[in-house]
């Protein structure tokens, strides 16, 4: 059944009256005429004098009831009863049921002369390496452990090493490979995690001042798919406070190319982290823009999956129905393998579907309806040089494409969908005053939007959850005549629609600036055909030498 009509009655009624409570604030005393006809100019209506006498009863009751919950204590962990899916009406998937992917390890990778070279080997030639014994779990972890410590000064990417839980994985790892039980293409890789996913016995700070010293105790979902895939944790990794931009409680994450500039955000550490050669890949999430815009600063390679692919339980909530997990690695081909052993239900996150991957990396173009968004394309954006090369190339590649355009509906306010959740996720932190610990305080920072949406009525909130239904609805026609599409990253409106409407996207750096920073481009799927997505994405990738490049400042 598709829930989503349900999710915005209900939520609108949870959110309820928002605005009510300006009544109480303007007046500071109490609700009467003149505080009512003065909350009616933030949402541009106007009551009579009679009509405002009849509310003033209603109100005040609303007031207490709003001071009865505000008195519970919720945790960041306690979601909404109701999930978003963003299948629209009456659409049936009809996908081949799931075939096990068999990862092909090269055979006759050699560790290199200079150990250092190490840090840019792709997950599968470090496979190679560990499943052939020329290295052991252990000592590559040791060697990124060292990386870390040697250039994190540079980028502020870690907030903290888990030195001991890595070590005791990578021991674990080499008795598991003595012993005969290989668990895979992960087993004994190093990673790096976003500082939003809990891990049991080490600090979860949510990058945010409030939050530095908070331990919460239990692993997140990913963790431990990871866990179970052999693949070592050796650091969690910055984030923009709350999971926006790439400033934290204790600094800026710095862009590997350019470390006087940020590396964006908010999944800041993974993607810096993962371009300088300090971890072989990173852990995400994507609320709008966190997996794509640090990938696109840095140079990373980041897969946002479909909304519902991957459990969320562990990690942060922003907005229960935006928030995604993915990969952010420095290839098209480790993300398919990251993304395959997280994917998948757990039990714990409903949003979750059972969905196949058969993936296999072959494309066969003739097979295929690739669009490319025409009016981004004709727009002059920064990087429409690289952005008009990579259309001739996938024109090369794949033969003529079909011109699409995204829904054209009045999208202005659909960022209040977002803030709207993360306020009521953090209405502890506004109602205590303590958003003033947040390090970033201008008007476009967490602490102002939170406080700004409380005025957001319910009747508008659902009104905007009607025009997403909209949305959704009017991409699936456009979906229905392409397999996927590619676009600039930023062009038109691609970025807001896509993680409204939940679709999945593949962003890769498609050239350097004069300056010599990445510049990106991205393909955007099908709900729930992140197979295709990635092959097409895989094939494009390796016609091009840009996800091989090096930061000259990691490189010993």
């Amino acid at each position: 059944m598709n829930v989503t009509p349900i999710t915005q009655l209900f939520a609108g009624i949870l959110l309820g009256a928002s605005l009510i409570g300006v009544f109480w604030y303007v007046s500071g005393t109490g609700i009467n005429v003149k505080t009512v006809a003065a909350a009616e100019k933030l949402i541009g209506l106007e009551y009579s004098d009679e009509q405002r006498e009849k509310v003033i009863g209603r109100l005040e009751q609303s007031l207490e009831n709003f001071e009865q919950v505000r008195g519970l204590e919720m945790a960041n962990d306690i979601g909404l009863p109701l999930y978003f899916d963003p299948t629209p009406p009456g659409k049936v998937f009809d996908f081949e049921p799931q075939i096990p992917i068999q990862w092909e390890i090269p055979s006759g990778v050699e560790l290199p002369e200079n150990r250092a070279e190490l840090a840019f080997y792709s997950i599968k030639e470090l496979a190679s390496l560990i499943k052939h014994r020329k290295i052991t779990s252990v000592e590559l972890t040791e060697f990124f452990l060292e990386r870390l410590e040697q250039y994190d000064d540079k980028l502020e990417a870690v907030v903290t090493l888990t030195r001991e839980r890595a070590l005791e994985q990578a021991r674990k790892m080499d008795e598991d490979i003595e012993g005969g039980n290989y668990r895979g293409i992960l087993h004994g890789i190093p990673y790096g995690a976003k500082d939003l996913f809990a891990v049991e016995g080490y600090k979860t700070t949510w990058g945010a001042t409030p939050y530095k010293d908070q331990v919460i105790d239990q692993t997140a979902t990913v963790i431990r798919k990871l866990d179970e895939a052999g693949a070592v944790l050796i650091a969690k990794l910055t984030l923009g406070a709350l999971a926006y931009g790439d400033i934290w409680f204790d600094g800026r994450t710095n862009n590997p190319w350019n470390p006087d500039q940020g590396s964006s955000g908010s999944s800041a550490g993974s993607a810096a982290a993962t371009v300088a050669g300090l971890v072989p890949f990173g852990l995400g999430t994507e609320t709008l823009g966190s997996i794509v815009s640090p990938s696109t600063r840095t140079g990373a390679t980041g897969l946002r999956p479909t909304f519902g692919q991957i459990s969320r339980q562990g990690a942060m909530a922003l907005s229960w129905t935006m928030d995604k997990v993915g990969p952010i690695t420095r290839s098209v081909d480790d993300a398919a393998i990251v993304y395959n052993a997280i994917r998948g239900p757990d039990g714990y996150d409903l949003t979750v579907k059972n969905y196949p991957f058969n993936y296999t990396g072959n494309v066969d173009f003739s097979a295929l309806r690739i669009g490319y968004y025409r009016q981004a394309f004709e727009a002059t954006p920064n990087g429409a040089y690289y952005d008009s090369l990579s259309l001739e190339r996938l024109r090369d590649m794949a033969g003529e494409l079909i011109p699409v355009e995204l829904p054209d509906l009045p999208l202005g306010g659909m960022f209040n969908l977002l803030t709207a959740e993360g306020a009521a996720a953090f209405d502890e932190l506004t109602l205590t005053g303590r958003d003033s610990l947040l390090v970033w305080q201008d008007d476009n920072a967490w602490p102002n939007l939170f406080r700004t949406v409380r005025f957001l009525p319910a009747v508008e909130w659902i009104q905007l959850n009607r025009v997403r239904a909209m949305l959704i609805d009017q991409m699936d026609k456009v979906m229905e005549e392409v397999d996927l599409f590619i676009t600039p990253t930023f062009g038109g409106n691609n970025l807001l629609i896509t993680n409204l409407t939940g679709h999945p996207a593949v962003v890769m750096p498609n050239g350097f600036s004069e300056d010599v920073e990445p510049v990106s481009i991205t393909f955007i799927g099908s709900l729930y055909d992140e197979a295709t997505l990635l092959a097409v994405a895989d094939k494009f990738q390796k016609e091009t030498d840009f996800h091989l490049r090096r930061p000259p400042l990691f490189v010993d």
